[in-house]
């Protein structure tokens, strides 16, 4: 690819070589030529010159400025570098500006920039860098092709891209363009409006495709090998008319889903008394209901069963401390006893070891 044009970027005291690139291609596109309809003959524009009425070489045409009248005053290449313009060289940056603020209708042609030798390399991205941080592009002048024009210089990943703009003067103004009288809009039809367009759903890679040229490709192919052109079939548009934009809005969204292969035919559920059954929320209501009367028998339940073993645990409790008395007063009864026994049997020891007097 070859530059069309180089020049400079003049950022503050900093200047950055670059070459321009086309960065659009236009022989992509649908092109005719003029034919004469009698015979198929082709229609040329020949430049011929309007005083000799004969047809001018390409080396022997230059440029020339229309001033007042039919004057038309000669202007050669020297003549247009001996203009005393800044820009025809460099371009100028004038203000740094959020993106947004540009109007797309001032925006033509597109530019890649590259920097120019390897000393405008760090220039270079130290100005991509900064107007990627601060989210700002810039504005600036250049004469490019012969004339002075606005440009906008922009990062786009890792590049820079400088977008010619048009003066605003040559923006035309809207007079007779919109519509008489105001026109009332509910908030339903504004909603329906909104919900259209998320139905929309991204771009894909066949929106972005030019079917336009390929039908037309298939048809010049079909008249040379004299048959008739192969087209998928496809439904027909409808064609579009004054209906209720009401119902024109919803039908869309509809055909938007389902181009989408999104599921259409279920309806929102509705919450409908109807005679001898029980609405949708008031089953739902009586299930909840039902299921808060279980948990609440539920807990009292359980509320019952640990009354119980409470009253179990104190029983219990009542009956150890019982046994333990019983216990207690069994074991100091025997003690008793066993003392008193051993008394009498000491006493009895005592009774028998004594001398018994004898009868004289």
């Amino acid at each position: 690819m070859r530059p069309t044009a180089k020049f400079s970027i003049s950022f503050g005291l900093v200047t950055i070589p670059v070459a321009a690139y086309s960065a659009t291609d236009t022989t992509a596109s649908v092109s005719f030529v003029r034919i004469h309809t009698a015979d198929g003959g082709r229609v040329r524009n020949q430049p011929v010159c309007s005083l000799e009425d004969v047809e001018i070489p390409p080396d022997e045409i230059g440029r020339g400025y229309k001033a007042d009248g039919d004057t038309v005053v000669p202007l050669s290449d020297e003549d247009l570098d001996a203009l005393p313009l800044p820009t025809a060289k460099t371009l100028t940056i004038l203000a740094f500006v959020d993106g947004g603020a540009i109007d797309p209708l001032q925006m033509d042609k597109g530019y890649y920039l590259s920097a120019d030798g390897p000393a405008a390399a760090k220039p270079y991205v130290l100005l991509r860098e900064a107007m990627e941080r601060h989210r700002r592009v810039g504005l600036g002048k250049v004469a490019l092709h012969g004339r002075e024009t606005l440009a906008m210089v922009r990062p786009v990943e890792d590049a820079l891209v400088m977008q010619i703009l048009l003066w605003p003067d040559q923006i035309r103004p809207m007079e007779g363009v919109l519509p008489e009288g105001e026109a009332a809009l509910g908030t339903k039809e504004v909603a329906a409006a909104e919900s259209l367009m998320d139905a929309y759903g991204e771009l894909s890679e066949d929106d972005v495709h030019d079917h336009y040229r390929e039908a037309l490709e298939e048809i010049v192919a079909a008249k040379l090998a004299h048959r008739e052109p192969d087209f998928e079939t496809t439904e027909e548009e409808p064609a579009a008319q004054v209906m209720d934009l009401m119902a024109a809005l919803q039908d869309s969204v509809r055909a938007a889903k389902k181009s989408r292969g999104e599921e259409t035919g279920a309806e929102p559920a509705t919450v409908t008394a109807l005679t001898g059954h029980p609405a949708r929320g008031t089953a739902k209501k009586g299930a909840a209901k039902q299921s808060a009367t279980k948990k609440t028998a539920a807990k009292r339940a359980g509320t019952r069963s640990a009354e119980a073993k409470k009253s179990a645990g104190t029983k219990k409790s009542a009956t150890a401390r019982t046994t333990k008395s019983a216990k207690a007063t069994a074991a100091g009864k025997a003690a008793k006893t066993t003392k008193a026994t051993g008394r009498k049997t000491t006493a009895a020891k005592k009774t028998a070891s004594r001398p018994r007097r004898q009868a004289g």
